[in-house]
């Protein structure tokens, strides 16, 4: 009796753990502190939200009352908060509660209702973001659910942001994106808590925000000739070829963007890219160049102009430069931000000053009279001086100069804020200086990069996936934290075509992005993050949300045995993985050969297939691996680029 009374406690207790482990709370990004109180909160079929009548919080109470409707078909009514009644209550603190700052929040959730209480409504706002998640998948959904238990685990929640900085950069510009295309793109950003969208709104391939005093910016700079294929590689553009792909935002469509973000508790950074990555300007106005003959440029579609072979900076094949020694240049940039500070309430711009060629500007003959004349050096002073006017003009709009972290090269702007991407060494040289800076190191943040290998990939020239982009720490050690803003992820869009691709380019390494910049950073763990994404799969199911599954996906690790024959090695970034392959050209599942140790492949194998699972199910995308691949990979010197 004893050992049957032992075999069904045990039984019992394997079962909670079971149910606990699968109902586990997965909140993305992590919270400061979860408590349980046991038991679980049922939303009724007539659901009261008290809230105060505070003008900033509307848009955010119509969202809540929306996607209650929508997803659970219940009636849903708002009473100020001098009502008694709350099935969801908004409170904001008579008393500052100096823990949780502008940004924090608490969520209580008992059995009798929901409390979300905060500071500001920034604070009220996320905490809504939170409940979404406590609350089952179908949430998510644009339509009301059918025999779906709208229950959330009863707890209570105290959370702030670890940094107040938390960005992403969507490139408009390589390819444009429509208005509600970006307001999408926002509306995927808030549920994680980022309050920061960086729109890089000026490159070679288009200039994207209509300055009415320079019209030839949009009339001629916003369209180029549409190219599909591997961007970098498209064939020159004829002159029949239509210029007729592209796009603009009208200085009414750039406002409705700034209000939509706002109601969001979101603001937009504009960048406009100079002196380099300017052709679309001066295709425009060919007189900002230095260079003879650029009025018989175009606005670049994806063709080669620029030569990598040596490094960075590249040499321009195209002068794709405004000219630091031409005053027109600057008259130019006065007007173009006149504008553009009127537009974008956000205290900062960002001016680019990334990847500058300065092999034309060695030909230039006003150049070397400006060298002359300032006792510039070199090209890099050049750039310095042009950045150190264009500060000033910036600061005269009322405004706060930024800039990537070239332009720490010749001496940087008194004031400038740096956006480290070239790894974290421009930040800890600008924070060492004294400048504040936002952490953006391609090393972790590149949301272009690839996600997987390169074989199941839109190939481009890196690869980035989850598990590192989980790494990133925005506080080098030898640096100190006050001189650190926060940090911010960048989605450019060379190889990005349309909004899906984006999604999928974005997601999941966003969810990481967004934790490394509000958890604290003692909270962060690889192998609880990587449970919770999956949870936050099927979320993204249920919003239509695309998203790269890569995280499934094996890893290949080519080398070579001691007599000198290929080796492959297969791995993957989550733990309970089996991975079963195949040479023979036939699909392998979990009846095939399981990976225990590093493969030889037979003498003739053309092709190595492989799929990952998860017990008897499979998980994993089916990858092809060429053999002559492998082999590519493990001739490749140490060193050589993939």
């Amino acid at each position: 009796m004893k050992k049957s009374f032992k075999l069904i406690l045990c039984v019992l207790l394997c079962t909670n753990v079971f149910c606990q482990s699968n109902n586990k709370i997965a909140i993305i990004p992590e919270p400061v502190s979860i408590t349980s109180n046991g038991g679980h909160f049922s939303l009724p079929k007539n659901i009261t939200v008290q809230a105060p009548a505070n003008a900033d919080l509307k848009e955010a109470i119509h969202l809540l009352v929306d996607k209650l409707k929508t997803a659970t078909g219940a009636s849903v009514m708002v009473t100020p908060s001098s009502s008694t009644a709350g099935t969801i209550k908004l409170i904001l603190n008579k008393s500052a509660n100096d823990v949780i700052g502008k940004e924090g929040y608490t969520l209580t959730v008992m059995p009798t209702g929901i409390t979300i209480k905060a500071n500001e409504s920034a604070g009220l706002f996320y905490g809504i973001q939170t409940l979404w998640q406590l609350f089952p998948k179908e949430i998510e959904s644009k339509s009301a659910g059918k025999n779906i238990k709208w229950d959330a685990p009863c707890v209570t929640i105290t959370d702030y942001p670890r940094f107040a900085w938390r960005g992403l950069m969507f490139d408009v510009s390589r390819h444009f994106f429509t208005k509600e295309q970006v307001k999408q793109y926002i509306d995927a950003m808030i549920k994680y808590k980022f309050n920061l969208l960086h729109l890089h709104l000026t490159d070679d391939e288009g200039w994207r925000v209509e300055i009415k005093s320079l019209p030839n910016l949009t009339k001629v700079g916003a369209y180029n000739v549409k190219k599909v294929g591997y961007f970098g590689t498209f064939s020159t553009p004829t002159p029949d070829e239509p210029r007729n792909y592209g796009g603009f935002y009208t200085q009414d469509d750039i406002r409705e963007l700034v209000q939509y973000a706002k109601a969001r508790f979101v603001n937009i950074l504009p960048e406009i890219d100079v002196p380099g990555h300017s052709l679309a300007a001066v295709v425009s106005y060919p007189e900002l160049s230095c260079t003879p003959g650029a009025e018989n440029y175009h606005v670049r579609s994806g063709e080669e102009i620029m030569d990598w072979s040596h490094g960075q900076p590249p040499v321009a094949l195209v002068d794709n430069t405004l000219c630091p020694a031409n005053e027109k240049v600057y008259d130019f940039l006065d007007k173009v931000l006149t504008e553009v500070a009127q537009l974008f309430p956000f205290p900062y711009i960002h001016m680019g000053g990334d990847e500058c060629p300065k092999n034309y500007w060695e030909k230039s003959d006003a150049i070397k009279a400006l060298m002359q004349k300032e006792g510039l050096k070199n090209m890099e002073e050049v750039q310095s001086y042009f950045e150190k006017r264009l500060e000033k003009i910036v600061e005269s709009k009322g405004k706060k100069f930024m800039g990537w972290d070239e332009i720490l090269e010749g001496g940087l702007a008194p004031d400038a804020i740096v956006m480290s991407w070239r790894g974290i060494k421009g930040g800890i040289e600008a924070a060492k200086q004294g400048h504040q800076v936002v952490m953006s190191p391609t090393t972790f943040v590149y949301l272009d990069y690839m996600q997987a290998d390169a074989v199941m990939e839109p190939r481009v020239y890196a690869t980035l996936r989850l598990k590192t982009a989980y790494q990133f720490e925005p506080v080098p050690d030898s640096v100190d934290s006050k001189f650190i803003m926060g940090g911010q992820a960048n989605l450019w869009t060379e190889q990005v075509y349309n909004m899906r691709h984006a999604e999928y380019m974005t997601w999941p390494r966003g969810l990481a992005i967004a934790e490394s910049v509000w958890s604290p950073k003692e909270k962060k763990n690889w192998d609880d993050f990587a449970g919770r994404v999956e949870k936050h799969f099927d979320r993204f199911d249920a919003a239509e949300t695309k998203y790269d599954p890569a995280v499934y996906d094996p890893i290949f690790k080519a080398g070579k045995d001691a007599n000198g024959q290929l080796q492959i090695e297969l791995s993957t970034e989550l733990d309970g993985l089996d991975i079963y392959y195949s040479f023979d050209n036939s699909f392998p599942d979990s009846f095939y050969p399981k990976y225990t140790q590093p493969l030889t492949p037979p003498k003739d194998a053309v092709q190595l297939k492989v799929i990952t699972y998860r017990g008897n199910n499979p998980i994993g995308r089916m990858t092809v691996m060429p053999i002559k691949e492998m082999q590519r990979r493990a001739d490749r010197k140490k060193g050589d680029d993939e």
